[in-house]
């Protein structure tokens, strides 16, 4: 089993920044991709970023040349720092791990962003 716990976020300003953390803990866990995802209430969720255990990051769109994600291994830790923040990226930012022993899936509960106009 893994755990994890989000923090960070908060209320910031059109075009400011903020940074979400996510820590695993568990008995003996190996990570393998990490990443963060959002769900907007009303909306589905959807992927910000990834990370995989090589530090090989990927992006889709919405998250590209304003958000980056990061990872230390050595602390089981993922961080997501995003840039010029809008509005729309007003969402619960969840965490998501792999486990690299068993391939399983794990969740966090999330931590909210609010982007005010």
């Amino acid at each position: 089993q893994v755990q994890l716990v989000e923090s960070g976020g908060g209320l910031v300003q059109t075009g400011g920044s903020a940074r979400v953390s996510c820590v695993a803990s568990g008995d003996n866990i190996c990570l393998a991709a990490m990443g963060w995802y959002r769900q907007a209430p009303g909306k589905e969720r959807e992927l910000v970023a990834t990370i995989s255990k090589d530090d090989t990051a990927y992006y889709p769109q919405i998250a590209r040349g304003r958000f980056t994600i990061s990872r230390d291994n050595a602390k089981n830790t993922v961080t997501l720092q995003m840039s010029n923040l809008k509005p729309e990226d007003t969402a619960h930012y969840i965490c998501n791990v792999e486990d690299c022993t068993h391939g399983e899936d794990y969740w966090g509960k999330g931590t909210l962003v609010t982007v005010s106009s």
